[in-house]
């Protein structure tokens, strides 16, 4: 990391701190300022182009957008609130690896509850653009105290958790959802077809740079990745 620039991080709220080491997810309601969310909602739509501009094929039911170049999604990328929430399961440096739009479409959407980055140690956070819930493809989640532990090579015979064990996040435009990558988590389906519009980011240590520097193509990464984000 020597001569990478460097950002301290600021501390996450004690009341914060104790429901995401408890439930390994953190709604943070109204982060991203209310002047800013036009804009972004501009950002996104004005990055959303067809399929070939994408290295890799994206998947069917979801409306995607190239914004990582765009600076006011940079400047949410470090709204304090969320790296002070990385900060705080991640436990030493970090860095933004990537940042892209996604929305679910009319009926489409759903996922089956997944782990991002299996063993990597990395955080996922969703910016919420617009209301979100379970008729527009909110995203759920297993809370870290319900997670069985499963999903992994340990347990072939057992794929997925019990959906029953899953909370469905529901709120405003400006909230975004921190959580550990590793889980239980799952967009549902957009019913309503309302927009649901959000911005999808990874955080991650330092040790996995060289695996997501190797792979920037494919992930149509173009921002600079180079800034390390310090507890």
């Amino acid at each position: 990391m020597n001569g990478l620039p460097r950002t301290k991080v600021e501390l996450l709220k004690p009341e914060q701190a104790t429901a995401l080491e408890r439930d390994g997810y953190l709604l943070l309601r109204g982060a991203v300022p209310a002047a800013w969310r036009d804009a972004l909602r501009a950002a996104f739509d004005a990055g959303v182009g067809t399929g070939d501009q994408w290295a890799a094929p994206r998947g069917p039911g979801w409306r995607h957008a190239l914004v990582d170049l765009d600076p006011l999604v940079q400047q949410t990328c470090r709204l304090p609130p969320l790296l002070a929430a990385a900060a705080q399961m991640l436990g030493e440096p970090f860095f933004l690896s990537q940042v892209e739009g996604r929305e679910p479409l009319k009926d489409g959407g759903h996922q089956r509850l997944h782990r991002d980055g299996a063993g990597m140690k990395s955080v996922s956070a969703l910016v919420f653009l617009d209301a979100y819930g379970p008729d527009n493809g909110a995203t759920r989640v297993v809370p870290r105290h319900l997670d069985p532990g499963y999903l992994n090579q340990e347990h072939p015979d057992q794929t997925e958790p019990d959906e029953t064990l899953s909370l469905i996040t529901a709120g405003e435009a400006g909230d975004i959802l921190v959580f550990d990558a590793d889980l239980p988590h799952g967009a549902t389906c957009n019913r309503s077809g309302a927009r649901r519009r959000s911005l999808l980011l990874s955080f991650m240590l330092p040790g996995n740079r060289a695996t997501m520097e190797a792979s920037r193509a494919i992930r149509n990464v173009r921002m600079d990745t180079s800034e390390v984000f310090v507890p």
